[in-house]
């Protein structure tokens, strides 16, 4: 017989045939031993039958085997193998540094069928688990079915239940998510639900890729945005500002303005990840991208740049602030009344109302509100988060809308939409979405013009004026030495239905920052903002809550810790010039 007979679909015809002969042989076979009455013929041609049978089918199993593991498809990466039910791949920072990763944990069962001493078991179990309460060891030892006891015992905590030999005792293996930073980055990074959801944060935003990353084929990790280095500054920081100043919440950003990569993620009060079930909603609520405020005189950042743009102000425009400016039934007055003719730069500088308002007017409502929609400002932050709010945006852009939100009124977004439409305006006019992913290097996402880039270098040449020491800008508490900070303050009062208007008493109070302001627009630089909710002022900031008492202090520190971090060399010459005398006089730092 040879090989050629062998088709594709099984055995050809002829040799069906040489089978079907054989067997007739044998039957044959059985009848002449009996006539001949030798059963024990019989006997050993049956047992030879058995066997061959027997040894047909091995040999046809084994030839099936063969066949499907060098045949099939199996094997081939068709698509990805997926892990287990609930199984998640690792998360990393942007350097390769463990945010988030699958341990392998046990749950304990008894089941008392099996136990021998039921009161010897409920004793030791008793020494051994004091976390479980004595009523669900009872009802598990005394019980009359196998019933769960405790989940989330580590290999060592499991080892030493095993090692006191208690029978009826079993243990079964459990995937769980663990956070080795506890509640660093827990916002960003977010958290699962008990059967391997993401439920928050990049966990829920990334949740396919994450899961396709616990294949079984060993996918690569998920690589964030985020460095852990730049995000421990960020949080130490922001809670050294909280505690000093008590505000109901506070958040903090670092983004790569050119890349829209956020760096540096922080809400505080936070909370371990490890133990989010054990959150209040307080502390699990991501400030920075959930929540929305009126943000103040950051907004007149955009303003200016808006003014800049349409070509209705340059910076040496002027504005008469003498007086309050009255606007249709409006009247409209500085926090610190400068009560001068100012320049478009002293506008910004002294964060006036008055002139912010000025320039609105000369802007429009139409082009104002056509603006604010282009950088991003009137929907919700473009970034992966699914936490991303909507603001709240006027109903109509009249008069009073135009001068209310030319200076951070009327108007709520949420810091990440903020970041968003700053990256525009100091990475050279560009719009680009945020993003929590590491982006490869190289790469810029592709990003919408709102700005032109001659609008973008003169807005880093104000915004540094702000900063820079003893040039009564309200913003010279974030100053750095050497790194060229520039940045603008924001202190926007909360409108209290009880009163039905502003309550003085009740701020939100930030400093949005960028460094380095000097360079090309294409150089290196990022953008940094500190906010606190209702922060309350002590003797350190004279009674003062504003923002450039109580967030640019802490900006000029997170700028100064994750300078090196990020490449950014201090300058001696900017050095030089800062270690000339200061106004000692305090300022309100709106």
């Amino acid at each position: 017989m040879s090989l050629s007979n062998l088709g594709p679909n099984g055995f050809q015809p002829a040799i069906w045939r040489w089978l079907i002969e054989r067997v007739w042989r044998l039957e044959h076979a059985f009848e002449r031993s009996r006539a001949a009455a030798k059963p024990e013929d019989d006997t050993r041609i049956r047992i030879f039958l058995v066997m061959g049978f027997f040894s047909l089918c091995f040999v046809g199993v084994g030839l099936g085997a063969g066949w499907a593991a060098l045949f099939s498809r199996a094997g081939q990466g068709v698509g990805y193998a997926q892990g287990a039910d609930g199984a998640r791949g690792d998360v990393v920072d942007r350097n390769g540094k463990l945010l988030a990763v699958d341990l392998a944990h046990y749950a304990l069962y008894i089941d008392p069928r099996e136990v021998w001493d039921t009161k010897e078991t409920r004793k030791a179990l008793g020494k051994a688990l004091p976390q479980v309460p004595a009523k669900r060891l009872d009802k598990a030892v005394f019980g009359d079915h196998r019933a769960f006891v405790l989940g989330g015992l580590t290999p060592d905590e499991k080892d030493a239940i095993f090692n006191l030999g208690l029978p009826g005792v079993s243990f079964e293996e459990q995937e769980r998510r663990m956070y080795p930073l506890g509640a660093t980055a827990a916002h960003l990074i977010g958290f699962v639900d008990s059967g391997g959801k993401g439920l928050a944060g990049a966990e829920r935003a990334l949740d396919d890729p994450i899961r396709k990353a616990a294949g079984l084929d060993g996918g690569a990790p998920t690589q964030l945005s985020i460095d852990v280095r730049v995000q421990a500054a960020l949080e130490d920081e922001l809670r050294k500002a909280a505690e000093e100043f008590t505000p109901r919440g506070a958040v903090g950003l670092v983004t790569n303005v050119h890349t829209g990569e956020i760096l540096g993620l922080a809400s505080w009060p936070d909370y371990d990840a490890n133990k989010a079930g054990d959150a209040t909603d307080e502390q699990r609520l991501n400030r920075a991208a959930a929540s929305v405020y009126e943000m103040g005189s950051t907004f007149k950042a955009f303003t200016v740049a808006i003014g800049l743009d349409t070509g209705v102000a340059t910076p040496t425009s002027t504005f008469d602030a003498r007086e309050p400016f009255k606007l249709g039934y409006r009247t409209i007055h500085d926090y610190h009344a400068a009560k001068a003719i100012l320049t478009l730069v002293e506008v910004f500088k002294h964060s006036s109302n008055i002139g912010t308002a000025m320039l609105a007017e000369r802007i429009g409502g139409e082009r104002l509100s056509q603006y604010f929609n282009n950088l991003g400002l009137t929907k919700p932050a473009k970034v992966e988060l699914p936490e991303s709010a909507r603001p709240l945006t006027p109903r109509k852009w009249d008069q009073d809308a135009v001068a209310s939100t030319s200076f951070g009124h009327g108007m709520n977004v949420s810091p990440l939409a903020l970041a968003q439409a700053m990256n525009a305006i100091v990475n050279g006019g560009e719009l680009l979405p945020l993003t929590i992913k590491k982006l490869p290097a190289g790469v810029r996402p592709e990003g919408r013009r709102v700005l032109s880039e001659n609008t973008s270098m003169e807005m880093l040449k104000i915004m540094r004026a702000n900063v820079v020491p003893g040039q009564g800008g309200s913003g010279g508490k974030a100053d750095v030495p050497g790194l060229s900070v520039g940045g603008k303050t924001g202190t926007g009062e909360k409108y209290d239905p009880a009163i039905r208007g502003y309550n003085h008493q009740r701020q939100v109070s930030s400093f949005a920052a960028t460094f380095p302001t000097d360079g090309p627009l294409e150089a290196d630089r990022y953008f940094v903002l500190i906010l606190l909710d209702e922060p309350h002022g002590n003797a350190k900031s004279f009674g003062f809550s504003t923002g450039g008492w109580v967030a640019a202090p802490a900006a000029g520190r997170v700028i100064e810790r994750i300078a090196p971090f990020l490449g950014v060399q201090r300058k001696t010459e900017l050095v030089t010039i800062a270690s000339q005398p200061k106004t000692a006089a305090p300022e309100a730092g709106l």
